[in-house]
Order: structure tokens, then sequence, then C-alpha cells
């Protein structure tokens, strides 16, 4: 079985990753990170939770270790701050003791320290595209000494509308650079950015690319509005482990977390109307126990890298299958076992036969009975139809 030691890495990062228990790699670190660390392109497709992080950062500090350079050597670009502030935070632990340095450029944050990180001459530039191209405008950082290029979760990227920031980023680079890319899926928009940005990349693929754990529990309860949030108090009152609940709108998530709040659970939420400093604070106090429930939208959550989470709820239907997918990734991570729930009204079985068909994946089905209290021994009434 291969090991981080059997890599051809320094001493002193192999002491790093042991120090942090990481022992044996995962498949996509497996098939990842030995061409990368030999120079070539990658193209990997994985879901979050495989370990794609150390995949890429292991050849990136291994690159920054053997090149002498006062200015930035490795760009990593994300979709979203919360996904960059994490990627900025494992880097900084792999590196510790090191004189490698990283900026984290992205919005919603005080610009002051992101400038004098740059400045400073940091090695590595963890960004989102649209702050980093805003920077780029004020020439206020330069990228003409860049030697390896991340792009991490490149659907979401696209899915958000990136793609021009993305193709005015690249123009700064250097042509003869290494590239990593990283993508759940690889529809058509995905192979136009492997084709413009990777040369003859090493093709790394991680089970389905579309298709949720097999180690997740899967089951949907067909149920009308009215009914959704007793529902919902009644898993939690039944299962044990932290929720991570999946509300379509800003407004919805809300109102759910201050209903669960009221009701006694330990909830909090993420969505576009709360501040950086109030999502930050949100997650950091989710992912470390002090909250059990996170209620989120699914921008918000996007890149959100939490190991312990026991259960996933749709609160709201998914508008797409690779939606769906994307949610339950957030349970059953590193071969834990995890549960996932779907929310379906009566109106809503269409969508949700359409979403099995996708995914080639058939869903346990309960019913909860418009007239049944939902907290009484004999819910819930399973329903195979």
């Amino acid at each position: 079985m291969t090991q981080f030691n059997d890599f051809q890495i320094s001493a002193p990062l192999k002491k790093r990753l042991a120090s942090c228990n990481f022992t044996i790699p995962t498949p996509v670190q497996e098939g990842a990170i030995p061409p990368a660390l030999e120079g070539r392109d990658v193209l990997a497709t994985a879901q979050t939770g495989t370990g794609k992080t150390l995949s890429f950062l292991i050849p990136v500090i291994e690159k920054l270790q053997a090149t002498q350079s006062r200015s930035a050597s490795a760009l990593i670009l994300l979709p979203t701050r919360e996904l960059a502030m994490q990627v900025e935070q494992t880097f900084r632990t792999l590196t510790q003791g090191s004189s490698l340095t990283v900026a984290l450029v992205v919005g919603g944050l005080a610009e002051g320290p992101q400038i004098q990180a740059i400045r400073r001459g940091a090695r590595l530039i963890v960004a989102t595209p649209g702050r980093l191209e805003d920077y780029i405008k004020r020439r206020m950082v330069k990228l003409n000494e860049v030697q390896i290029l991340v792009l991490d979760e490149v659907d979401r990227m696209l899915d958000m509308g990136f793609k021009p920031a993305i193709k005015r980023i690249a123009g700064e680079l250097p042509a003869d650079r290494q590239t990593l890319c990283y993508s759940a899926t690889l529809d058509a928009a995905i192979k136009e950015v492997v084709r413009d940005y990777l040369k003859n990349p090493v093709r790394v693929e991680i089970g389905s690319i579309l298709k949720p754990a097999e180690n997740v529990r899967l089951q949907t309860f067909e149920v009308t509005s009215d009914k959704k949030q007793e529902l919902l108090e009644h898993l939690l009152k039944s299962e044990e482990g932290s929720f991570l609940v999946f509300v379509r709108t800003k407004h919805g998530a809300e109102r759910v977390a201050q209903r669960l709040t009221r009701s006694g659970h330990g909830a909090t939420s993420i969505h576009g109307d709360r501040t950086q400093a109030q999502r930050s604070a949100a997650l950091k106090s989710f992912a470390k126990g002090g909250h059990r429930i996170l209620v989120a939208t699914d921008v918000a959550a996007r890149g959100l890298d939490v190991d312990h989470i026991a259960h996933v709820v749709n609160y709201d239907m998914p508008k797409v299958a690779e939606d769906f997918v994307h949610r339950v990734g957030r349970t059953g991570r590193a071969s834990k076992k995890g549960v996932a729930s779907t929310f379906a009204q009566p109106d809503e079985r269409g969508d949700l036969k359409k979403i099995e068909r996708v995914l080639k994946i058939s869903m346990e089905r309960f019913r909860v009975k418009p007239n049944m209290g939902i907290g009484s021994a004999t819910y819930p009434t399973s329903a195979h139809a």
C-alpha cells in the first residue's frame, strides 16, 4: 500500500504530513501527486471530500521549496472565499516552520492584510477570480513568475460566471507554467478549459464523476411544506451527530435557523445576507461543534469542508442532479458513513424521479401523512411507491 513516505518529497514535508496524521494517500492523491511532482499537467475528476487539497498542495509546496523567487511562484484559484480560506490554512499547517509565505486574495475581507502579504513577497497566492482580477487591474499584483497554476472546482467557477476572469488571469501567467485542474464533472465547458490551459495532461479519474458516495444512505420524505420544520426537528431528535440543512433562499435559511433556535436547537446559518465575518464565525462554530446545525444556501455552502457532518438534509429540493451530488457530498467523507434526507413536496415527485434517473440511484421513500403527528411512534410510514 502506497504511503506519503513513498512519494519523492522532502523530509521536512514528510515530517509535517506525519505530524498531521496523514499516512496513506487517498486515491486522488495517489493518482495526482506523482505526475504533478514530475512537472506534468494534471486533470483530475473527483468529488469534494476525496482529498483533492493535499493532492495539489504537496506538489505546490515542493515546487516552491525548489524555486528561488521574490514574487509569487504559485497561484491557486477557487470558487469561494470559504474554500480559499481552508486551503490557505492547510498550506500554513503544512509549511509551519518553513520560510514559505502565502497571500489570501478574496472578496469580503479587508484589503489591507491581503495587499501587505503580496507586497512582502508571498510565494503562493490563494484567490477567488473576482478579487484577484481586481488587483491585477489596479496593478497590485504581478503573476509573471507563476510556475504552477491550480484550478480547483473549476466546474463551480464556470457555474458562477468566472470563465472570462479565469481567461484574463491566465493571460497574465507565463505560457510555460504547470497547470493542475480539478473538477467534479467533465462536460463540454470543462473540456474547453482543458484545451485552453493544459498541455497533454495526465488524467486522474476517481470513481463516478456524478454520483453520491456509496457510504451515504439516501432517503426521501414526501411532505407538505407546512410539515417540513416539524419533520426536521423529528430527525434531529431521533438521530445523532451534526446536521447540514440546505434551503433554497437566504430568507428561508434564516427563517429555518431562527425557528430551530427558538425550539432549543443549536443552529446557525450561512447565506448571502450575512457578512463575511458572520459566515466565517458560523462555519467555525459548526466545524468545532459549537452549533450542531448549519442551515445554508447552495452558493454560501460551496467549498464547505467539514469532516464530521453526519446528516445532510435537503429541506428544499435541489434544482439539478449536480446540486444534489454537491450537497450530499458534504457527508460520508473520508470513508465515514453518512445520511442524506431529501424533503419532497407531493408536486415535486417528477423532479425527484428525474434526479434518481440522471444519477442512476434509488432512494428509500417515506411519506408523512398530513393528519399524523410527526413525533408519534408510528412515524414515518414507508411508501415505496
